[in-house]
Order: C-alpha cells, then sequence, then structure tokens
C-alpha cells in the first residue's frame, strides 16, 4: 500500500518503545507506519492515557516516504491542518 501525504488512516497499535508506537493501517493486513512519541496525545497531555498495544487510534500521514515506516501523526491539530491541506476544512 503507498500512502499519500495528509491521508487519514485508522490504526491499531502493535508495539511501543520509548521513542514512539509501531501501527498497523487498519483493513491492510501486514501495513505498518510509525508514531513518533510527540505526535501521540499523550505526548501533549497530561489526561490523555499513554499508548498501549491494541489501542486504536485515527491518524493523518506526516511523511509517506520515511523508511522503513511512514510517519504518522495522532494529533488532532495536525489531523486539522492536514484536513485543510486536502481542502476538506
Amino acid at each position: 500500500m503507498r500512502f499519500r501525504q495528509h491521508e487519514e488512516l485508522d490504526v491499531t497499535i502493535v508495539a511501543v518503545a520509548p521513542f514512539g508506537s509501531k501501527v498497523a493501517v487498519d483493513g491492510y493486513g501486514d501495513v505498518f507506519g510509525f508514531i513518533d512519541q510527540v505526535k501521540h496525545p499523550s505526548w501533549w497531555d497530561e489526561g490523555a492515557a499513554p499508548p498501549r498495544t491494541g489501542d486504536t487510534l485515527h491518524l493523518c500521514v506526516l511523511d509517506p516516504t520515511r523508511e522503513p515506516y511512514p510517519r504518522f501523526s495522532a494529533l488532532r491539530d495536525d489531523i486539522g491542518i492536514a484536513r485543510r491541506l486536502r481542502g476538506e476544512a
């Protein structure tokens, strides 16, 4: 699967590390991406739960070319920016 910049996706966290979370794109089998810790809501909001394996998230694609996994963001502000850039907001 090839991602488009600013695209929105639903994902499930499959692994958590101190620097971020590996996610599987829902409905696409073994297609993965990565959320840096600062792009998860818990980094900015003490009331938000930290990422855990099995959590589901709605997010946007920040960098579809990053290797080995595309870079995603689950921050509402980034999703809003992505929508504006796509002309949907």
